[in-house]
């Protein structure tokens, strides 16, 4: 019945109601924005060569960009890309850059508001993100009890279900240790972290992620040396399955192309979660560099582009460059056949150590999302956190012993849900966010070191939190 009602929904959601709104919405966004992608990537690399400076009362714009790729990068990035290969064909890859460069500019977006809008929690900690802009900026807390909701069983949850399933996965099939062994120690150093709070899970992300995602990207690199003069072969194999062109001869076409599109996306939005409104619980807790929302919306632009352009793409390069060698394999299975085939039984070792780092930071900086909303739901109160954690850790305890297509399925309902609602908010608050935006270039074209004025948006002055940006025009709204 569970999976009956499941399938429905992600049927629902993923074959009509995202692919239109992420794409829409994407294209919508990068033409308002002037194809902001292409014509700012360079800005964006330099925000993010200077974002290490510590913030006073939130985290560094590194730091931020840090937890949210240890959120982003994780199964989707390893698994999920072998998944939607092992389902619909090489041409899924090609859709996850499709989504993920329109949602370079969906990302933007979100960030950007989220920082509009953040607040500071009791400890002088700045939170914020779609929870904060629908009751702020839209005036409708109800639909922020509603994303919260969402966010909480998606990120908290399930897609902590799926991180820890996908360690579980890696080490039983490379080093065939019990589930239960890996599932305790998994949630005993999950505990460890969250426990923390945001800023131990800042620390801790900020210390591995760099380390990990070029480690990757290098294995990956050597992997495509290897195999150089197979990479023309590759690309077109990846644009004729996109398209439906080889299936052109067996009448398959459209059903073909429908199901590259739904499994890329899906994997895709899973992966860099642009247009999810999740990585902008972390972008409205940085103190940005320089002290304007946009320059937040940079930031979190240039990690959509590393998880899904540079990091997905490593690992479609592994499996597709290995021919059949990864074709018995299934989810995770598949990337570890396919590296072993390239470098040697080792391969399996690396993967599933890439694994282990990688889907621990997702889990702990899942959680940091999760705790956000849990405050926004008790007023920032932090008397129902001891109990949240407890139960995210038992999730990954869950996680790590489930049936991993149930997991996944639960997964892609509770992220549609979620990406639908932060969409219609996006959409209604995008005029303003355009207007911030391009305050913002407008500063930077002027030779001058951007600063947010609220003063030129007069319909702010009700609706931000006193103090929170530099010339406290805004008033406090009680």
């Amino acid at each position: 019945m569970l999976e009956t009602i499941v399938n429905f929904l992600n049927d629902l959601l993923w074959g009509k109601l995202l692919v239109y709104g992420l794409v829409g919405a994407g294209l919508y966004f990068t033409i308002r924005l002037g194809f902001i992608q292409f014509s700012q990537f360079g800005h964006g690399l330099k925000l993010l060569s200077i974002s290490r400076r510590p913030g006073k009362n939130g985290l560094s714009s590194f730091q931020v960009f840090c937890t949210s790729m240890a959120a982003r990068v994780g199964a989707g990035n390893m698994a999920g890309v072998a998944f939607a290969i092992g389902v619909a064909g090489p041409g899924a890859v090609f859709w996850m850059w499709a989504i993920a460069v329109l949602g370079m500019a969906t990302a933007m977006i979100e960030s950007t508001l989220a920082q509009v809008y953040k607040v500071k929690d009791v400890d002088g900690q700045y939170r914020g993100g779609p929870s904060y802009y629908m009751e702020k900026g839209l005036g409708q807390r109800w639909m922020g009890i509603l994303f919260s909701i969402l966010l909480i069983i998606c990120f908290g949850l399930v897609f902590n279900a799926v991180q820890a399933n996908t360690i579980a996965g890696a080490m039983t099939t490379v080093f065939d240790f019990n589930p239960l062994y890996v599932g305790i120690g998994i949630t005993a150093f999950s505990g460890v972290v969250i426990m923390g709070g945001l800023k131990k899970v800042a620390k801790v992300s900020e210390f591995i992620v760099p380390v990990m995602a070029l480690a990757y990207i290098l294995m990956a690199f050597v992997v495509v040396m290897m195999n150089v003069t197979e990479l023309p072969r590759v690309f077109m194999l990846v644009i004729n399955s996109a398209f439906g062109w080889q299936e052109a001869a067996g009448g398959a076409i459209a059903y073909s192309v429908a199901q590259a599109m739904q499994a890329g996306i899906a994997r895709g939005l899973f992966s860099n979660e642009a247009g999810m409104g999740s990585a902008a619980n972390i972008a409205a807790s940085a103190s940005p560099n320089p002290n304007h929302p946009a320059s937040q919306g940079y930031i979190q632009m240039m990690g959509v582009f590393f998880d899904t352009i540079v990091i997905c793409t490593a690992t479609a390069a592994i499996i597709l460059l290995s021919g059949e060698a990864a074709g018995s394999g299934e989810g995770i299975g598949m990337t570890i056949n396919a590296l072993s085939s390239h470098v040697g039984s080792w391969g399996g070792g690396f993967i599933a150590a890439a694994i282990l780092l990688f889907c621990f930071t997702s889990i702990i900086a899942n959680y940091s999302y999760a705790e956000t909303n849990v405050m926004f739901l008790s007023g920032n109160s932090k008397k129902a956190l001891p109990i949240f954690r407890l139960i995210v850790l038992g999730m990954v305890m869950f996680g790590a012993m489930a049936k991993i297509g149930l997991v996944w399925d639960l997964a892609d309902v509770s992220m549609g849900l979620m990406a639908l609602v932060n969409i219609v908010a996006i959409s209604l608050l995008s005029g303003l966010a355009i207007r911030v935006i391009n305050d913002y270039r407008e500063q930077v074209k002027a030779g001058k070191d951007p600063v947010f004025d609220t003063s030129k948006f007069p319909e702010l002055a009700d609706q931000l939190e006193e103090k929170i940006w530099p010339d406290g025009s805004a008033k406090h709204k009680s």
